[in-house]
C-alpha cells in the first residue's frame, strides 16, 4: 500500500464500479491490485465511503446490494432515463407478484404451502419464469411426506430489487404508513385543485371535515352514531312491517341474496372496482383451480 496512494487507489476503484457492469465484492475490488500493493479490506471500505459522499449530491450514487457494490443512476430519476430505452417495461400479473411475494416472505416455502395461502393452484409458467429470471431456486426438499421442494429467492432477485439482504423488505407496518400517507396526499391535493379555502368548501365536503378540531369530530362523531342508531331502528321497524305482509321469501334466494351483498362489501374493502384484463398466467390460474375443484 505504500507504492500507491490513497486518491490512486479511489480512483482505480471508482473506475471499475463504472466499467464493471455488475456489482463488485470487495475480495473482487482488491484483486484488482498487485500483491505487493494490495489494500486491505479496511482501506477497500475506506475508500468506498469516500465515494460515496462524493456522488452525495449527483445523479448517481454507490449502492451496496446483495452481491457486492455497484454505481448506479439514483431512483428519482427513473421517469426521465426511461425514455432512453424504447422497449416497454415487463408487467407481472397478480398472480406472479403475489406468488413471488410469498416466496419472499416465507421462504424457505413449498409449493403446496403457496397455494394454501393464495387459495388457487400455482400455474407452472409463474414457476418458471420465476426460476428463468433467476428470481427463485430450488434450496433443499422438506424432510415430509413426498419430499417437497422448498423454494427461496436469489441474489440476483436482492440485486434487481436493489436490496442487500431480505431484511431490507417493507414490512407490514410501512404498507400500513404508505396507506395512511397516500390518503393524506389526496386529501392535500383535492384542497389545492379545489380553489377555495377548507371553510368555505362546499364541493368537496371531505376538507372541512380533514380540518375540524378535535373537539368538534368528537361532536361529529357523536351525532353520526346517534344518527346511525335511530337509522337502524326505523329500518328494524320498516323490516318487521314488511315480514308481517309480504309472504316468506325462498330459503334459497334469501342465501343468494345475502351471498350477493358479502360479495359487494368484500369488492370494496379490496378496491376491486377495476377490470383488469387477465394475463395468460392469470388465466392458467382460473383454469388450474377449475380442474383442482372438479
Amino acid at each position: 500500500m505504500s507504492l500507491m496512494t490513497a486518491e490512486k487507489m479511489q480512483s482505480i476503484i471508482e473506475a471499475a464500479l463504472m466499467v464493471a457492469g455488475h456489482p463488485l465484492t470487495v475480495v473482487a475490488l482488491q484483486n484488482l491490485f498487485n500483491e505487493d500493493e494490495r489494500p486491505s479490506n479496511a482501506d477497500i471500505k475506506s475508500a468506498i465511503a469516500s465515494i460515496r459522499e462524493h456522488y452525495t449530491d449527483r445523479g448517481v450514487e454507490l449502492h451496496e446490494v446483495a452481491s457486492g457494490y455497484r454505481l448506479q443512476a439514483k431512483t428519482e430519476l427513473s421517469p426521465w432515463l426511461a425514455k432512453l430505452w424504447n422497449e416497454r417495461p415487463a408487467r407481472y400479473s397478480r398472480a406472479f407478484l403475489e406468488t413471488l411475494a410469498i416466496i419472499a416472505y416465507k421462504q424457505p416455502i413449498t409449493r403446496a404451502e403457496i397455494e394454501e395461502i393464495r387459495g388457487v393452484t400455482v400455474s407452472t409458467n409463474i414457476m418458471k419464469t420465476l426460476s428463468e429470471r433467476e428470481w427463485i431456486r430450488l434450496i433443499g426438499f422438506r424432510d415430509t411426506p413426498g419430499k417437497p421442494a422448498l423454494y427461496g429467492t436469489t441474489k440476483t432477485f436482492l440485486d434487481n430489487f436493489n436490496l442487500a439482504t431480505l431484511t431490507e423488505l417493507p414490512t407490514l407496518a410501512e404498507f400500513k404508513d404508505m396507506q395512511t400517507q397516500d390518503a393524506e396526499l389526496q386529501v392535500k391535493l383535492a384542497i389545492e385543485e379545489s380553489n377555495v379555502g377548507p371553510d368555505n368548501s362546499e364541493a368537496i365536503p371531505e376538507e372541512r371535515d380533514a380540518v375540524v378540531s378535535e373537539d368538534d369530530a368528537a361532536d361529529q362523531l357523536q351525532a353520526v352514531i346517534e344518527n346511525e342508531d335511530t337509522e337502524t331502528n326505523n329500518v328494524i321497524a320498516i323490516n318487521t312491517e314488511e315480514k308481517e305482509e309480504a309472504p316468506d321469501a325462498s330459503p334459497v334466494q334469501a342465501a343468494h341474496e345475502e351471498a350477493e351483498a358479502a360479495s359487494e362489501i368484500i369488492a370494496e374493502e379490496h378496491d376491486l372496482t377495476t377490470h383488469e384484463t387477465l394475463t395468460a398466467e392469470d388465466e392458467m390460474d382460473e383454469s388450474d383451480l377449475a380442474i383442482t375443484q372438479s
